[in-house]
């Protein structure tokens, strides 16, 4: 697991479907007011893009995403 990759949640265009949450097998989210948050940045598996591909509204990038 990584400190140097971990998804960003634009909460503007979120809809709180919990999507991303309901994906992600290391636990990284939880629910805050409804909508998703990044609780356990360390638990994302580096270079993985698996909720953001599942993101139905495009919300999600990573902090050290380069392109």
């Amino acid at each position: 697991m990584t400190k140097n990759w971990y998804p960003i949640i634009d909460h503007d265009i979120c809809t709180g479907c919990l999507t991303c949450v309901d994906f992600c097998p290391h636990e990284v989210y939880g629910i805050e007011d409804g909508k998703p948050v990044v609780e356990h940045p360390e638990h994302c598996v580096e270079f993985c893009e698996g909720c953001s591909k599942i993101c139905p509204t495009g919300s999600i990038n990573y902090f050290g995403q380069t392109s």
